[in-house]
């Protein structure tokens, strides 16, 4: 069959290209609550219970009761563009990094001390410089971190890793699928000094190296790196893939059902503006899931094409379909003259084959007689002499 038939028929009307607010609220219950009671379950069969600290304040923020509920989005066409592939973020209204006691490491671009003295400003705010535990650069960080060991470490000490977004790209390769294959994956944070004339951005020459004062004042002010990361604690990651899906952390398990339908929807909407090109007309599918539960779906499309010209009427699809039928019994006819031309090339080498034999048959039945009249003729003159030797005597 042709890969441009139609699989379905057009919508008159069109898709309705916006998520039904009921249905995902829908699945948003029914999800948290099969996480929940799969929780229950998962501690009355657990055979090692802690003596202190069952019915502390922070269980709620262990992984056991804040399993993460990702949301699955499905193309209809591969992610290429390559700024789309590059790490960004969503705002979300509902943050998943809410807790007090988060731990955050920022990885920045070299020279580290740089953004340490911006942390340690007086107008930094204190409440947040206390949770930015860990300021690493990045050749530091290929340094001291190269074995499998140290990354997993480095992982299980932070809660928040935040990247600058001039080195972001260059991070996955450095810490590997211990972070890249997690929901800690390094958010991108804007943090470096922007040049402005007259309220324009100015762009700086690549080809021109920077001075070290320059190199020294490469982070933005005090107040305004705390913004930015404040902000960025506030959205969701988005990591796409060269591929059809992608999977996007909303929420977790004690969320209630309408603040993860709120970050579902938030979500949705920004993928479809920024990341996904063409946007709602290339979105096939959404799906939300647990970490280990199956994907409820939440949105599904009518059509299966991105662009109308896609689409095969059907005077076209019968015009295709009398060209295949066409095309399939030319091919048909072509392949009996190839059979034909094969089975001809085939009795002609077996001709030969026997045509060589019979010859050399009668070539050996014909040494066989020569042999054999030789024979005879030696036979008849060592016997005539005899004969006449006779006659003579008798003839005396």
């Amino acid at each position: 069959m042709p890969s441009s038939t139609a699989l379905t028929t057009k919508v008159a009307s069109g898709s309705p290209y916006q998520l039904d607010n009921p249905q995902v609220v829908k699945a948003s219950t029914a999800l948290l609550r099969h996480i929940k009671s799969a929780q229950q379950e998962k501690e009355k069969s657990a055979t090692k219970k802690t003596l202190i600290g069952d019915n502390d304040s922070d269980d709620e923020d262990t992984p056991l009761n804040n399993e993460a509920v990702w949301l699955l989005l499905t193309t209809k066409k591969h992610v290429v563009d390559k700024n789309r592939l590059k790490p960004g973020k969503i705002t979300i209204p509902h943050s998943l990094n809410s807790s007090p006691s988060l731990s955050i490491c920022v990885i920045t671009a070299d020279p580290q001390r740089g953004f340490k003295d911006v942390v340690a400003d007086p107008a930094f705010p204190q409440e947040l410089s206390s949770r930015i535990e860990k300021v690493i650069g990045f050749s530091k960080l290929k340094a001291r971190y190269q074995s499998f060991e140290s990354r997993r470490q480095l992982f299980s000490e932070h809660d928040v890793f935040l990247a600058d977004d001039r080195i972001i790209t260059r991070l996955i390769p450095t810490l590997g699928k211990i972070f890249y294959k997690s929901s800690k994956r390094p958010i991108p944070i804007r943090i470096a000094e922007i040049e402005k004339v007259d309220g324009k951005r100015v762009k700086k020459d690549p080809k021109k190296k920077p001075s070290k004062e320059e190199k020294s004042a490469s982070f933005a002010a005090p107040l305004i790196c705390a913004k930015e990361i404040e902000r960025t604690l506030h959205t969701a990651a988005v990591h796409l893939a060269p591929s059809t899906s992608s999977a996007v952390r909303v929420g977790s398990s004690n969320f209630t059902p309408e603040q993860l339908s709120e970050n579902i929807a938030a979500v949705v909407n920004g993928m479809a503006e920024k990341f996904i090109n063409k946007g709602w007309r290339n979105i096939k599918a959404v799906h939300v899931k647990g970490a280990n539960t199956m994907a409820l779906p939440i949105w599904l499309a009518n059509e299966l094409w991105v662009e109308d010209a896609d689409v095969v009427e059907e005077d076209q699809t019968a015009a295709i379909e009398d060209g295949a039928k066409a095309g399939k019994k030319r091919k048909s006819i072509g392949d009996e003259k190839l059979l034909e031309g094969k089975k001809t090339k085939k009795t002609k080498s077996t001709e030969d084959d026997d045509e060589a034999e019979s010859a050399a048959a009668r070539k050996e039945k014909l040494q066989k007689q020569k042999a054999k009249a030789l024979e005879d003729g030696e036979t008849v003159v060592t016997e005539a002499p005899k004969a006449v030797k006779k006659k003579r005597k008798s003839t005396s």
